[in-house]
C-alpha cells in the first residue's frame, strides 16, 4: 500500500471536537477509496491535505439551512463538510450506484443524522424543497456547472463552489449562463492562506 499521509497540525483546529469522525472517514477513505474507485492511487500520500482539509476549509461559509453537494462522490466535500458542520443539513446528490452505496455506508458508520443520499444526476434530482447552499467539487467548469446548481437553489440562495486556479477565468468565460441564471454577487475567495499546503478557491454567488 502506498503511504498514507500522516494528519496534518492543522487538521484538530479545523474539526475541533468533530476530529474523531474526520479521522474515521479519512481512514476508511484511504483504506478502501482506491479499490472501490473512490480516490486514485496517487491521492493517498496527499489525502488529509489535498482532500479531507482543502474541503473543511469551507465550513464556515456555510449557514444552517440545507445544502446540496452535487456530484459528491467520495464524500468530497459533502461529508466532510457534514462532520465539520453538524448544524447543517445536507443532501449528497451522486448517480453513481457504488459511489452512492459508499456514502450510506459513511453516514451510517459515522452516525451523521444530518445527511441525506440521492441517487440522481443534478439535473434530475428532486428534492422535498429548494437548497439554500449548493456545493461541487471537481464535477465541471463553471458554465457548464450553472445549469446542474442553479436550478436546485431557492431564489436568494447561494452557490459556494470549489474550483481550481483557474476560477477568475472561470467566471469571465461563463457570462451567457451568468445572465441566464441570474447569478449575482459573484465573488472568488481564496481559503486556507497559511493555514493550508493548497489553498483552496471557491465562486460564491447568489441566485435572484
Amino acid at each position: 500500500m502506498t503511504d498514507f499521509e500522516q494528519e496534518p497540525a492543522a487538521a484538530v483546529s479545523l474539526f475541533g471536537d468533530r476530529i474523531g469522525l474526520a479521522r474515521q472517514f479519512t481512514q476508511n477513505l484511504a483504506d478502501q477509496g482506491e479499490e472501490r474507485g473512490l480516490i486514485g492511487p496517487l491521492e493517498l500520500p496527499r489525502l488529509w491535505s489535498r482532500h479531507i482539509l482543502n474541503c473543511v476549509i469551507v465550513a464556515p461559509l456555510l449557514r444552517p439551512g440545507l445544502v446540496g453537494d452535487v456530484g459528491s462522490g467520495a464524500g468530497l466535500p459533502g461529508v466532510v463538510l457534514a462532520i465539520g458542520r453538524p448544524d447543517v443539513s445536507f443532501v449528497l446528490i451522486e448517480p453513481m450506484e457504488r459511489r452512492v452505496a459508499w456514502l450510506n455506508e459513511q453516514v451510517d458508520e459515522l452516525g451523521l443524522s444530518n445527511v441525506t443520499v440521492v441517487r440522481a444526476r443534478a439535473e434530475d434530482a428532486r428534492l422535498d424543497r429548494p437548497l439554500d447552499q449548493v456545493t461541487a467539487r471537481a464535477v465541471s467548469a463553471f458554465r457548464k456547472l450553472l445549469p446542474l446548481t442553479a436550478p436546485l437553489v431557492r431564489n436568494g440562495g447561494e452557490l459556494v463552489l470549489m474550483k481550481g486556479a483557474a476560477a477568475t477565468s472561470e467566471v469571465e468565460a461563463a457570462a451567457k449562463e451568468i445572465r441566464k441564471f441570474a447569478v449575482h454577487d459573484i465573488e472568488v475567495l481564496t481559503l486556507g492562506e497559511g493555514v493550508l499546503d493548497e489553498v483552496t478557491r471557491v465562486i460564491r454567488a447568489v441566485i435572484r
